[in-house]
């Protein structure tokens, strides 16, 4: 589902962390053995799904017989009150696993919601929207899936699939020049250079940068840095991007967007579970 994302290993990892030594004592004890629960997980907020088949994992899990029907897709956008799946299974297993289910779609969505209201802010301009790096420790692949389920593409993955040289690079390898000389020399095929002034544009460029990072500049001044970079190399807008300035960045002609509080930030979306007996 998710290139690279081992779910197995999540779905084992998530639920080993929740049922610890003793295992779910409450549903062991207070539910017969042997129960059968029918639930509907439903949206209580207007919302971009995202996260539906890693949460089905969790109770295929703990119950392979379980019967569910998915009734909406990841990245459909929903109002509030829509159902998104329905499940039939051993009620032990069904509520060991709830919990588990419900903390992955509700970060997701929450991550595919906000992603979705920026996206719509920029409709039209022609820029396009970008994530970043700044995401959950372990959950990267899956924080950076909800941001494409909201609209927006991925901006580098890791560390290990473009060069980006920021201002703690420039200041230890030299300078613009020398930092980005060495980068191309060691083999870079992508050069993204931060740039926090419009005067180190022309040496970014002259040494061979393939992307330019335009840091926390305002639309007068990112307005400036695009016709000097006049198609040369795609640029982004990058450094505290808010819903209600993203317009107007993207409206000075940059590529691209890039907001890290699509990752860092999203509230979880409000959806529930709820039980009936079968």
């Amino acid at each position: 589902m998710i290139e690279g994302f081992d779910l197995d290993a999540f779905v084992t990892a998530t639920l080993a962390e929740d049922l610890g030594p003793g295992g779910d004592i409450t549903s062991a004890a207070v539910i017969p053995e042997g129960a059968r629960f029918i639930g509907t997980m439903a949206s209580r907020d207007a919302i971009t799904v995202a996260g539906l088949p890693i949460a089905e994992a969790f109770f295929r899990h703990l119950d392979a017989d379980v019967v569910i029907e998915r009734l909406v897709e990841d990245g459909t956008s929903v109002p509030a009150g829509t159902d998104l799946l329905r499940l039939s299974g051993q009620a032990r297993a069904m509520l060991t696993a709830e919990r588990s289910a419900l903390n992955t779609v509700q970060h997701l969505s929450g991550i595919a919601t906000m992603t979705a209201a920026y996206v719509a802010a920029i409709a039209g301009t022609g820029a396009i929207l970008l994530d970043t790096r700044k995401t959950i420790p372990g959950l990267r692949l899956v924080e950076k899936y909800a941001t494409r389920m909201g609209g927006a593409q991925n901006h580098r993955m890791g560390l290990w699939d473009a060069a980006m040289i920021k201002d703690n690079h420039v200041a230890v390898a030299g300078g613009i020049g020398p930092a980005v000389t060495a980068a191309r020399e060691a083999g870079g095929a992508r050069i993204i250079v931060e740039v926090d002034a419009l005067d180190q544009i022309e040496p970014a460029l002259a040494a061979g940068a393939t992307h330019l990072l335009l840091d926390n500049m305002n639309p007068a001044q990112l307005a400036e840095g695009v016709a000097l970079v006049a198609g040369r190399v795609p640029t982004e807008a990058s450094g505290g991007v808010r819903l209600d300035t993203i317009r107007a960045i993207a409206e000075s002609g940059v590529t691209y967007v890039s907001v890290g509080r699509l990752t860092q930030s999203a509230p979880a979306a409000d959806i529930g579970l709820d039980f009936a007996a079968a």
